[in-house]
């Protein structure tokens, strides 16, 4: 599993392969798991999720933004995005990367996009939600979220399961309305466990605790032995339904998410759209290999293949290299 998920992690980050991904687009098959190149494929997707008793939690896809012009170019992209899940009457949210807005340029400007971004949700009583990243992001994107809270209260974020810290950061954000992942970078084993069952329990762990002392939990998760154990704890402790909700990602289980909307439970499901889809989709697999099993047939094809296979060979030979 170990080389399995640093492979994926390095394809993610591979900025070659991102970019042909982009060029190829949909002809790759993403449309399996992105939600539309632009806005109005995007609002179509959510509207027939919304039809079924679904929500969204939608993510305007970018990968490696190092410059004022793309991170300017991203903030207008969500700002528009916002417009439209209120001129369209979207049950739905904002979920974003802090790096997109210009977190690798410069801190002051980062907060001055994400202010702007999270003035005009608050306009519209639309919820966003800030996606953490790898370890060297936590700080600033935490210090970024404290310094917005102090005018603004629709502000939420995630929690990664696979970090030693992250019981001491769901308490101090227990106020908050949290997503808990298990965690999709390579981190060093003095930051986050290595162990699947170790990530797994301390998963189950912050789950059951925002679910007990938070103030929304949303449970990201495919499997459904969590999802299961998590409905037998909220009955046992008597948390109710509106307290919390289940999520899982565009174009993934679409039956249990279908079922567990039809049972009456909270769901959200995560859209991302736009070209930049390749580092996202190659995280997911990387989060959880068996998504592979998921997605195959519907996903890859020969280019992608191509990719992959490209991929794979420098992934081989920096190992090699390493070694020697």
């Amino acid at each position: 599993m170990g080389l399995t998920r640093d492979f994926f992690i390095y394809l993610s980050q591979n900025k070659a392969l991102n970019s042909g991904a982009k060029r190829w687009g949909l002809k790759m098959g993403a449309q399996s798991v992105v939600a539309g190149t632009n806005i109005k494929e995007m609002v179509e997707s959510v509207k027939a999720l919304n039809a079924h008793g679904i929500s969204a939690t939608i993510d305007n896809l970018g990968e490696f933004v190092f410059q004022k012009e793309e991170a300017l170019e991203a903030k207008e992209q969500i700002l528009a995005v916002i417009k439209a899940i209120h001129e369209n009457n979207l049950d739905a949210h904002i979920s974003l990367k802090p790096t997109q807005l210009g977190l690798d340029i410069e801190y002051t400007f980062c907060v001055d996009n994400l202010r702007e971004i999270v003035a005009l949700a608050h306009e519209y009583n639309i919820f966003i939600n800030f996606d953490m990243e790898d370890y060297g992001h936590l700080k600033p994107s935490f210090d970024i979220i404290d310094e917005l809270s102090v005018d603004y209260d629709n502000i939420g974020t995630v929690i990664q399961a696979y970090f030693y810290e992250s019981e001491e950061n769901i308490k101090r954000y227990k106020d908050y309305r949290l997503r808990i992942v298990k965690g999709a970078y390579k981190e060093p084993e003095n930051l986050a466990y290595q162990d699947k069952r170790e990530i797994d329990q301390n998963y189950i762990r912050l789950i059951e605790y925002h679910l007990l002392n938070g103030k929304f939990t949303s449970i990201a998760t495919h499997d459904h032995q969590v999802i299961n154990h998590v409905k037998a704890f909220a009955k046992k402790h008597q948390i109710p339904k509106d307290k919390y909700e289940f999520q899982m990602l565009y174009g993934f289980r679409k039956d249990l998410q279908l079922e567990l909307a039809k049972e009456g439970f909270n769901f959200c499901t995560y859209v991302p759209f736009g070209k930049d889809w390749y580092g996202y989709f190659m995280r997911r697999l990387a989060e959880r290999p068996q998504n592979l099993n998921l997605v195959f047939k519907q996903v890859f094809n020969k280019r992608t293949n191509t990719l992959l296979g490209i991929g794979a060979g420098a992934f081989i030979a920096g190992r090699v290299s390493k070694k020697n």
